[in-house]
C-alpha cells in the first residue's frame, strides 16, 4: 500500500470510530496523525501529544485492527498513563497500562491485533491495581510504545536485572536532532525536541515529557475525557466498563485521609452549656461554659475479601491517629455477609482501635447487617464509617444517621458520602 493508502485506512478507521465508538472517537481526533521513523518505531507510539505511525505496521493490519490501535493510543493519553507512573518502574508500568487498557477496548467490541497484552484477570482494573501483580523479570512486551518517558531513566533502575525497555535501546544518532544549518527539515517540536523527518521517511523519536508538560498535558486530557464522555452519553453510547472507569477518574481525588479527618473534626465539635450554675454563686446571671462532647463513631470494616489485611491495617492506623485528637469512642464492627464474631468491639477514646487476631470472612458481601445492627441501638452513634469497596447489596432505605463510605474502587454507593480511596 502507498503511503497515501495509509493515510487513507487512518482517516477511515478514525470516521469509524467517531461514527460508531464516539467517545473513544473523540479522544482520537485530539492526536494528530504522524508518520514515524520505522527505526526507532515498530508499530505505533504516542507522546500524549501526536499519534506516531509505522506506515508499513498500519499497511499490515486490518481496518478494524487499525480502529483498535487509534484507539489504544488514545486511552493511554485519555487515562493520564503519562503522568500517572510516579516512581514505579516504567517498563512494568507501560506493561500494566496496556494490561489495563485492552479489555477496555476488547469490551467495547474491537479488534485486536495480533500481539496484544491480554489477561481477563486484570479486567476492570487500572494499571495501578496491575502493577503490583507483574513479574520483575517476565517477557511481556507492550506492542506500541509510550514515548513520554525516556526509554531508560532512574526509574528503571533499582530493581536487578529487571530491566526491560519494551522495544529496545535507541541510539543517541537516533534520538537527536540537530537545528543547525546543513541536517534535516525541521518540522516542530515536541516535548522539547524537534520533530523531523529522517533518512528513512519520517519523525524522529520525541523528547520525553518535562514535569510542567505533564502536568499541563493531564489537566488537558482530563478536560478532553470529560468532554468525550458528555458526547457519547448524550447519543446514547457510552456504557459498560468504560462508562465506569470514566466516572471512577472523573472523581475528586483529594487524599482519603484529610477528607476523613475533616469530617471526624466537625463531628467532633464543641459546645457551650447554658445550664444553671451552683446556687452558691452570687448573682442571677447565667453565664456560658465550653463543654467538650465525646464523639460516637461506628465503623464497620468489609471483610469479604476484597480489602487486604495490608489495607484495613493502614485504615485502623488513620483512625487511632484521628481519633486521639478528638475524643472519640468507637464502636468496630467487621462483615462479609453477616455480622463477624462477637463483634462489636468498643474502644474507650484512650484505647488503641484493633481488629481481632484471628477474623473469618471472606466470603460475599451485604451492607444490610451493620444497619440492621445500627436500627437496634437504643443510643445511635454521630457516624457512620464504612470501609469496602461497595460491591454488594445495600439497604433499600436511607439510615437517620450520617454515613461517610471510604471506597477502594469505582463502586458508586446509593446514600450517604463517598470519600475515594486513593
Amino acid at each position: 500500500m502507498t503511503h497515501t493508502g495509509v493515510e487513507q485506512k487512518l482517516a477511515t478507521a478514525r470516521t469509524r470510530l467517531i461514527l460508531d465508538r464516539p467517545f473513544l472517537g473523540a479522544l482520537v481526533l485530539r492526536l494528530p496523525l504522524v508518520a514515524a521513523d520505522r527505526k526507532w518505531c515498530k508499530t505505533t507510539a504516542t507522546d500524549a501529544q501526536k499519534l506516531y505511525y509505522n506506515a508499513e505496521f498500519i499497511d499490515s493490519l486490518s481496518l478494524a485492527e487499525t480502529e483498535f490501535m487509534l484507539a489504544h493510543e488514545a486511552l493511554h493519553c485519555g487515562l493520564a498513563h503519562f503522568s500517572r507512573r510516579e516512581n514505579r518502574v516504567k517498563w512494568r508500568w507501560d506493561i500494566a497500562c496496556d494490561y489495563a487498557i485492552n479489555p477496555l477496548l476488547l469490551d467495547e467490541g474491537l479488534t485486536a491485533p495480533f500481539g496484544i497484552l491480554y489477561d481477563k484477570g486484570f479486567a476492570d482494573m487500572t494499571a495501578e491495581e496491575i502493577y503490583p501483580y507483574l513479574d520483575k523479570k517476565m517477557a511481556d512486551q507492550t506492542i506500541d510504545q509510550h514515548v513520554y518517558d525516556a526509554e531508560e531513566d532512574e526509574g528503571d533502575q533499582g530493581e536487578g536485572n529487571g530491566e526491560m525497555p519494551s522495544h529496545g535501546d535507541q541510539s543517541a544518532a537516533d534520538g537527536e536532532v540537530t537545528e543547525k544549518g546543513g541536517g534535516s527539515e525541521v518540522k516542530g517540536k515536541i516535548g522539547g525536541r524537534a520533530e523531523s523527518d529522517s533518512d528513512a521517511g519520517g519523525a524522529r523519536r520525541p523528547r520525553p515529557l518535562s514535569g510542567q508538560q505533564r502536568e499541563d498535558l493531564s489537566v488537558q486530557w482530563q478536560q478532553r475525557l470529560a468532554g468525550a464522555a458528555q458526547q457519547a452519553m448524550q447519543a446514547g453510547k457510552l456504557g459498560g466498563s468504560l462508562a465506569r472507569l470514566v466516572d471512577h477518574l472523573l472523581q475528586p481525588s483529594l487524599p482519603w485521609r484529610m477528607l476523613l479527618s475533616r469530617y471526624l473534626s466537625y463531628i467532633a465539635r464543641n459546645d457551650y452549656n447554658y445550664m444553671r450554675p451552683s446556687n452558691r454563686r452570687d448573682g442571677p446571671a447565667i453565664y456560658p461554659s465550653l463543654r467538650s462532647t465525646e464523639v460516637n463513631i461506628a465503623i464497620v470494616v468489609d471483610t469479604s475479601g476484597s480489602i487486604s489485611t495490608t489495607e484495613i491495617g493502614e485504615f485502623l492506623s488513620e483512625i487511632n491517629a484521628i481519633k486521639g485528637q478528638l475524643s472519640a469512642r468507637i464502636s468496630l464492627l467487621a462483615c462479609d455477609v453477616k455480622l463477624v464474631g462477637d463483634c462489636p468491639w468498643v474502644f474507650e477514646p484512650w484505647e488503641e482501635v484493633a481488629l481481632p487476631e484471628k477474623l473469618t470472612g471472606g466470603g460475599g458481601t451485604s451492607f444490610l447487617p451493620p444497619f440492621e445492627w445500627l436500627a437496634q441501638q437504643d443510643m445511635q452513634p454521630d457516624l457512620l464509617v464504612y470501609f469496602t469497596d461497595a460491591e454488594g447489596r445495600f439497604p433499600e432505605k436511607e439510615p437517620a444517621i450520617d454515613v461517610l463510605w471510604l471506597v477502594k474502587g469505582k463502586n458508586k454507593v446509593p446514600f450517604g458520602t463517598r470519600v475515594q480511596l486513593n
